[in-house]
């Protein structure tokens, strides 16, 4: 799938990306996204309602639309990974990495061979069999990134050591984790931000991408100065609510 492999390049190739978080799960949705510019999105399994059907039916929109769509698996197990994966995802967002352990075994995980993904060969991910067993063992590695959340001070301490595992392609943090972690209620708090930076300085000594869900996106040129090249702005659902009270607000103001 040339979208996904484009995608992983330009994420590799460590250029500005922009997406959000899907947490409605409506394959509309993702229909809808396909046609506002962003260049990704990533299926929220960790806090939305998505099972293996449901991940399914939203990876059919993603190729109808040609929009990379990641998931964030609710675990570090090996079956989310392979599910998703197998449904067409252009990639895994693990969430609360630790250390570099952790991320050797989901980079094994996303893998196929002993101790890793077990392989079939007409999964949806590999074009339904279209491209035989050699074909697809060929291609998948360069359609598929793996991307790890830095979510509290322990993990940004060792950022340096999860960004250098083979496999990883890059490091995303999650601000309001973090904040959460160090007994905070605000992600733009001085030491949330300090850390945050410390990761992309990390992420690119390993030449790795680094990013951040980016509460206000006009710091974005803020960000990307810092080293960030993927930032998530907001999340589906937020983007609803959002714009029906602004209407709502315009209204009332008119009236």
């Amino acid at each position: 799938m040339a979208y996904r492999a484009t995608f992983a390049a330009r994420l590799r190739g460590r250029q500005g990306l922009a997406g959000t978080f899907v947490k409605s799960a409506d394959p509309a949705m993702i229909e809808v996204l396909g046609h506002s510019g962003l260049d990704f999105a990533i299926l929220d399994a960790e806090h939305g309602a998505f099972d293996r059907g449901t991940i399914a039916a939203m990876m059919i929109a993603a190729r109808a639309a040609q929009l990379p769509l990641l998931v964030r698996v609710p675990e570090l197990a090996g079956h989310w990974i392979a599910t998703a994966l197998d449904a067409g995802a252009a990639g895994i967002v693990a969430p609360q990495v630790p250390d570099a352990e952790a991320a050797e075994n989901l980079a094994k995980r996303m893998r196929y061979g002993p101790g890793g993904r077990g392989f079939t060969p007409s999964a949806a991910g590999a074009d339904y069999g279209s491209r035989g067993i050699a074909g697809h063992l060929s291609r998948a590695g360069e359609e598929t990134v793996l991307i790890c959340q830095i979510e509290d001070e322990g993990a940004a301490a060792r950022a340096a050591e999860i960004a250098s595992v083979p496999g990883v392609d890059g490091l995303l943090v999650g601000p309001v984790d973090l904040a959460v972690s160090l007994g905070l209620t605000t992600p733009d708090a001085p030491e949330v931000e300090r850390l945050s930076r410390d990761v992309m300085t990390a992420a690119q000594g390993a030449q790795k991408a680094a990013g951040l869900f980016l509460g206000q996106p006009g710091r974005g040129a803020e960000w990307a100065a810092q080293g960030a090249t993927l930032f998530v702005l907001g999340t589906d659902q937020g983007y609803v609510l959002q714009g029906a009270k602004r209407a709502l607000a315009e209204m009332r103001g008119a009236a």
